[in-house]
């Protein structure tokens, strides 16, 4: 038996599980199996864990599709809130997770454990990258937006009506052909950003290996980055998704992106 502890971040997703646990499993199969929504667990991927210190873990992520991915902002976040719970950390506390993107420092905000478990948790995003780019569709469309890389690779895309459709197609359909577009050999995360005002954005993501996600760490990260940089807004940031709200603070080129948000335990269990 595979135990394994389920967490969401603004209604992002993840199985934890030990690599101890899944020692002597093909890591890729047994993700895509777990994360099926209706035969398995369900999740938008696998946080493999081990402990590397007191306070410090490190974790190797699959995508739902089996995929291997850097980091996922919110699934390191959802780690955080596992960890959290295990040391009994309080606010104040700081924990440290080495991805594949490199090492993320959480500082734990708030924890509250009256009903369920949940953290408020900061977390160093790294030094984004950001490049304008068009990317043409194999109808001919030119798709204007953004490459930037906050560990892992996203296309970010400027929209100017609340159905964030874009020439004329669905977010859905625009993420789906952007994400394996010829462009991107290793594939792309896809965000749609529309801004409210100077401080506030919201968001639509189209997360490679997953699809159409409530939220995500890095997307939001990638979002802000071109609000911020290309767009026009301010830090901090309000970045809104349909699972929920994140605060970003980035005071631009060659500085580290803070990330804030929630994460919380949902459950734990024992898989076949």
């Amino acid at each position: 038996m595979i135990t394994f502890t389920k967490a969401h971040a603004c209604g992002n997703d993840f199985l934890i599980v030990t690599e101890e646990a899944a020692a002597g499993h093909d890591w890729a199969a047994l993700t895509r199996r777990l994360c099926a929504r209706n035969t398995g667990v369900g999740a938008d991927g696998i946080e493999f864990f081990s402990w590397t210190g007191p306070c410090s873990g490190r974790v190797r992520l699959h995508n739902a599709d089996g995929s291997i991915a850097e980091i996922s902002g919110n699934g390191t976040r959802c780690v955080a809130a596992w960890m959290a719970e295990a040391l009994g950390a309080q606010a104040g506390d700081n924990l440290s997770i080495e991805t594949d993107a490199g090492l993320r420092m959480c500082r734990v905000n708030s924890v509250r454990s009256s009903d369920g478990f949940e953290v408020d948790v900061t977390t160093s995003m790294g030094v984004p990258s950001f490049a304008p780019r068009t990317v043409t569709l194999a109808d001919g469309t030119e798709i204007a937006g953004a490459e930037i890389s906050t560990g892992n690779p996203h296309f970010v895309i400027a929209v100017q009506n609340a159905e964030f459709t874009v020439a004329g197609r669905s977010w859905q359909t625009i993420g789906a052909e952007i994400c394996v577009h010829s462009d991107f050999p290793g594939q792309t995360n896809v965000e749609f950003v529309r801004v409210i005002n100077g401080h506030e954005i919201q968001i639509r993501i189209f997360e490679r290996g997953v699809g159409p996600t409530t939220s995500s760490g890095t997307g939001t990260s990638a979002s802000a980055t071109a609000a911020i940089a290309i767009h026009g807004c301010k830090s901090p940031l309000t970045v809104i998704a349909p699972g929920g709200a994140q605060e970003v603070e980035w005071n631009g080129p060659g500085t580290e992106l803070q990330l804030t948000g929630p994460a919380a335990l949902i459950a734990r269990g024992e898989a076949y």
